[in-house]
C-alpha cells in the first residue's frame, strides 16, 4: 500500500469575547470538510487566550471529525446498499 498524507489546517480567530477554531481537511480526489469550534471566556474566569484556543480547536476537531465518520457511513451504503453501524 503506497503512503498517504491528508492535511488539518486550523485557523483560530476572535470574535466578541468567543474564540473561533475552524479545521479544514483536504483528502485527496474528494471535497474539503470544514469543522467549526468555539469557546467563550466566562466573565469569572481568568483570562487565558491559550485555553479558548485549545477549547476551539478542540470542538473544530471533533466537529470534523463527526462529518468525516458521515461521509464514510455514506461511502460504505453506496457499496453495500446496507446502512452501516459506525461508532463514532
Amino acid at each position: 500500500m503506497q503512503e498517504k498524507s491528508w492535511s488539518v489546517n486550523i485557523v483560530i480567530d476572535e470574535h466578541e469575547n468567543q474564540t473561533r477554531a475552524t479545521a479544514r481537511l483536504r483528502p485527496e480526489n474528494r471535497d474539503e470538510l470544514e469543522g467549526i469550534g468555539w469557546a467563550r471566556l466566562n466573565p469569572a474566569d481568568s483570562d487565558v487566550p491559550e485555553i479558548g484556543d485549545e477549547l476551539a480547536t478542540a470542538r473544530a476537531l471533533a466537529d470534523l471529525a463527526h462529518q468525516l465518520i458521515e461521509v464514510t457511513a455514506a461511502d460504505i451504503e453506496k457499496v453495500t446498499k446496507e446502512t452501516p453501524h459506525l461508532r463514532a
